[in-house]
């Protein structure tokens, strides 16, 4: 390397931050950072067939890896085409760290028709992320990237996006010496201490029925919720919070957290009421999986979140404790010991109640009620479950499918259609690295919005398994219809291709489900695969899916 650039301190910089991966698409506007990502080979860089899906990329490897994610995009259209990426990984708490180039400096802001060029794209980066900063001088590069891997990383996580104007990354600079030893400065998380994380011990030890509610914030609280468990807590998670305790513990319901689309689950919401304490960690307590803040939770709730600003957002707390999840609850595990008195008939009944609720919404799913199962014998146990917005996942998906770990189960979590082939591909780097697969459930509709992404799982021979159910369709577009506009349907039936002829297309194997009893076998045929894999599951030939909106019993 005959000069060390701007660029190659950019390259240089994701390596020292522990990313092994990058993604993107390479454009005029970034060639001095993929240049020195090449040159230097100390990460992989994953040629995305368009940035909306590199994107959605550096976000699944974001989680599914439990690192910070790497993006790389041009100027104007290329950074726009990454907006539904940004936004997804803002609704996920992902953090994703977005570096895109933009016009020479003496070009920035004088509209004189550069290449590329936008009125303000830093301002449409701070709309779309968590926060936006520009490198204004080859000498800030370093401290700007600092800055905003840091915000990226701390809580609420989330993407933050740095502009580096073409001619600063073709600047030539020292290397800095501080690479040698370089360590992101993160703060330290909050942790109640003195008083405060008194008053929550004996709140908490006065409970004789307690649950624990874990959100997306608490994912690295499992060891912790596990001992709460063994002390006599039942539990239960928000979706995006599958798989911090294993989802076939007696006493965790996962998902079964009460709410079933626009009704009540009867079985658990009885449950509730028995309780005498609700611990909720780490979770906004989303009114979509609270049926808009109307689901019956216990009265009696503890929140503990490291965002002040939740106590009270969506229901209303006995008691506050603004902390990190994992600490606190460590903590309170700790100091509970004996001092909990659990009512004797608590265990019995919480794993009474997962079984009852789990075959009560399984008999809602008509003839795909043995999927679940079918599918999840069919995978690894250390699988990445990853999901597209589909009938599927929007019912057994994220309900009544076992994760056993925390960075196991990836869906869209601000629920945007076409995102889980994307998502799917970036966990498959993180996850393939460990020798782990990753399947991917989508539905016809959604497959179709990335479908050449199918050249980047490929071209990288990742494996993964792409599960798509064709139902001919929007079918939850076409249920909501059914349900709310008098069966009147419009605009829900696709054109889609034959899927195994674009399976050999693409140079990949393909199984197609006509029956349920072939679902495991096909699946099974796919996991054993090297490389990316399709499987195809008629729905014309299993049956019509239960209404997506289901009315009250």
């Amino acid at each position: 390397m005959s000069q060390y650039l701007v660029g190659d301190l950019a390259a240089e910089f994701l390596a020292r931050c522990g990313i092994e991966a990058a993604f993107g698409v390479i454009s005029v506007h970034n060639v001095p950072i993929l240049d020195g990502i090449a040159q230097q080979r100390k990460l992989r860089f994953v040629m995305a067939r368009g940035e909306m899906g590199a994107a959605h990329m550096a976000d699944g490897y974001a989680r599914a890896g439990g690192r910070l994610g790497a993006l790389i995009t041009s100027t104007g259209p290329g950074a726009a085409n990454a907006a539904s990426g940004l936004l997804e990984a803002g609704f996920a708490g992902s953090p994703v760290l977005h570096i895109t180039g933009q016009t020479p400096t003496r070009s920035i802001g004088r509209g004189q028709g550069a290449v590329h060029d936008v009125a303000d794209q830093l301002g449409m980066l701070k709309s779309l992320s968590k926060a936006a900063y520009r490198v204004n001088s080859p000498q800030e590069a370093l401290g700007v990237l600092t800055r905003a891997a840091v915000d990226a990383l701390s809580p609420r996580m989330g993407p933050v996006s740095v502009e580096i104007p073409f001619d600063i990354q073709r600047t030539a600079i020292a290397r800095p010496a501080a690479f040698d030893r370089f360590v992101l400065p993160l703060p330290p998380r909050r942790v109640p201490q003195g008083e405060e994380l008194d008053r929550l011990i004996e709140h908490v030890a006065k409970a004789r029925r307690p649950m624990l509610w874990l959100g997306n914030g608490a994912r690295h609280a499992g060891a912790a919720a596990a001992r709460l468990l063994e002390l006599g807590f039942g539990m239960v998670n928000s979706q995006a919070a599958q798989g911090i305790v294993s989802g076939d513990h007696p006493m965790n319901l996962g998902a079964l957290n009460g709410s079933r689309h626009i009704r009540a689950d009867p079985v658990v919401e009885a449950l509730f009421d028995s309780c005498d304490l609700l611990l909720v960690a780490g979770s906004r307590l989303r009114v979509n999986e609270t049926r808009d803040g109307q689901s019956r939770l216990p009265k009696n709730l503890v929140h503990i979140d490291l965002d002040p600003a939740a106590n009270g957002r969506t229901y209303e707390s006995e008691l506050f404790v603004c902390g990190d999840s994992a600490a606190t609850l460590d903590l309170l595990a700790q100091r509970l010991g004996d001092r909990l008195k659990i009512d004797p008939g608590f265990r019995r009944d919480v794993a009474a109640a997962k079984v009852e609720a789990t075959a009560d919404f399984t008999a809602t799913l008509g003839p795909y009620a043995e999927f679940p199962t079918r599918l999840r014998a069919a995978m690894p146990r250390d699988a990445v479950w990853v999901r597209d917005v589909t009938l599927h996942n929007g019912a057994w998906g994220n309900k009544v499918f076992p994760i056993h770990g925390p960075h196991d189960g990836i869906y869209p979590i601000g629920l945007g259609i076409g995102q889980g082939l994307p998502l799917g591909i970036g966990a498959a780097v993180a996850a393939n690295a460990a020798g782990r697969k990753v399947v991917m459930m989508a539905g016809d509709g959604g497959f179709a919005m990335n479908m050449t992404e199918l050249w980047t799982a490929v071209q990288e021979k990742l494996d993964i398994v792409i599960l798509v159910m064709n139902d001919g369709g929007y079918g939850v577009i076409k249920h909501i219809q059914d349900s709310l506009y008098e069966g009147r349907r419009h605009y829900g039936d696709l054109l889609s291709p034959d899927f195994g002829q674009l399976a050999q297309l693409a140079g990949m194997p393909f199984w197609k489900v006509r029956a349920t009893r072939e679902l495991g076998e096909m699946v099974g045929r796919a996991v054993a695969a090297k490389g990316p894999a399709m499987v195809e599951v008629d729905m014309s030939g299993i049956g019509e899916f239960p209404p997506y909106v289901v009315p009250a019993r």
